[in-house]
């Protein structure tokens, strides 16, 4: 791999280990059940683990990620595959519920290495393929998501939840030693210090409003997609289908469209724009919250639901993505930590509602609430896109809110 070059095997060698990295944050959610019944709590309880990794994930794409604009970048993505295989080996090895809490929020503060391949995919990609790049590697994403819902469960309740974690740190100590030998070194030129750095996060910001409403979709998209996958689990589990860990985890799989999706979208985002795009993903997640409303005991229906809803997300993440690369190249990592630390939050603030509405109210008021969410997101896009007679294109990957 070439340090200002991109081939094809390039970018599908990236995207299996963004897929493969990024799974860490997810093996948890099937295995809820399991972790509950192991500790004696009750399975709300356990639930926190998957929010607690997702706040993790966001202090390290907060703290850590920005020094890919300062420091060499294969070693920054090594160190931090070490950390998650360090953090992982913790979760197995944990005596009690709260050194599991605190072992999981390390998985998701150490677990950020696809959040600096992906600007370093964007750095050597041309302009013309950019969002085709883009989408592939979250492509791999999604499938390491998915693999890592459906694997997690399935061989969990085979084996037990603590093999899970020692497989998953297995797999980041095969990963650490192929990245050292594939990825090329690149060097960042901010020459400022670390406080520095941090400020101008601050300062693009404020003065980078196409930043803010990507990072503001993304955080709302997200709180909807997140809170669905660990309230599902729950709906599940009980009355009247009972389903156990493994079973639950296959439903991960009816979410492979997002991952077929995510290559074209990539590549309509290229050549159609991306606002068109959004408001395509926008829709389909609202749809997807009613059709959950309605599922009852009806199987197909939730699948029905979870392809709207996974699809809907990709597309609008792959979108704000293309938008984001696009405004500043020598800043990308900079960006990329505000717009993943937003998402993340999101993420992690939905997990944490979902459970709060089924304690609550039960799957209606949960589907209602995740409704809500989506509803929020199109207001604000609405109000915040101006009307404008110029043809989508490259143009409105900048466009000021």
């Amino acid at each position: 791999m070439h340090s200002q070059s991109l081939k094809r095997s390039d970018t599908l060698f990236m995207s299996a280990c963004c897929g493969l990295v990024v799974a860490n944050i997810y093996y948890c959610q099937p295995l809820i059940v399991l972790i509950a019944q192991h500790f004696h709590i009750p399975e709300s309880r356990a639930g926190r683990i998957a929010w607690l990794t997702q706040i993790g994930y966001a202090c390290g794409l907060l703290l850590l990620v920005p020094l890919g604009d300062i420091m060499e970048r294969r070693r920054q993505i090594i160190l931090c595959t070490v950390g998650a295989m360090l953090s992982l080996s913790l979760a197995a090895l944990a005596p009690s519920f709260w050194v599991l809490e605190a072992a999981s929020f390390l998985i998701g503060l150490s677990s950020i290495s696809a959040q600096l391949i992906l600007p370093l995919a964007a750095h050597l990609a041309s302009d013309e393929n950019r969002g085709s790049v883009i989408g592939t590697i979250m492509g791999g994403l999604i499938v390491g998501i998915l693999a890592s819902r459906s694997i997690s469960g399935s061989l969990g309740a085979v084996f037990g939840w603590q093999e899970i974690y020692f497989m998953a740190a297995g797999i980041c100590a095969v990963l650490v030693v192929f990245m050292r030998l594939r990825f090329p070194e690149s060097r960042a030129a901010f020459n400022g210090t670390y406080g520095q750095l941090m400020h101008s996060l601050l300062h693009y910001v404020r003065t980078q409003p196409a930043l803010r409403l990507a990072a503001f979709r993304n955080f709302m998209s997200f709180a909807a997609l997140s809170a669905f996958w660990v309230t599902m689990v729950l709906f599940l589990s009980a009355p009247p289908f009972g389903f156990k860990s493994a079973t639950i985890g296959l439903f991960g799989l009816a979410g492979a469209a997002s991952a077929l999706a995510s290559p074209l979208v990539g590549k309509r985002s290229d050549s159609k724009g991306t606002q068109q795009n959004i408001w395509i993903g926008l829709v389909m997640e609202l749809i997807s919250f009613v059709v959950f409303y309605f599922t009852g005991s009806s199987l197909w229906m939730l699948v029905l639901g979870i392809v709207l809803v996974d699809v809907g997300h990709q597309t609008i993440q792959i979108s704000n993505q293309t938008i984001i690369y696009s405004i500043m190249p020598e800043a990308r990592n900079r960006f990329n930590t505000v717009f993943m630390t937003a998402t993340f939050i999101g993420g992690a603030c939905g997990s944490a509602v979902g459970i709060g509405l089924w304690n609550l109210g039960g799957w209606p008021l949960f589907c209602i609430g995740g409704a809500a969410m989506v509803l929020v997101s199109i207001v604000v896009q609405r109000l915040a896109t101006p009307r404008r007679a110029a043809a989508p294109g490259a143009g409105d990957r900048v466009i000021s809110a």
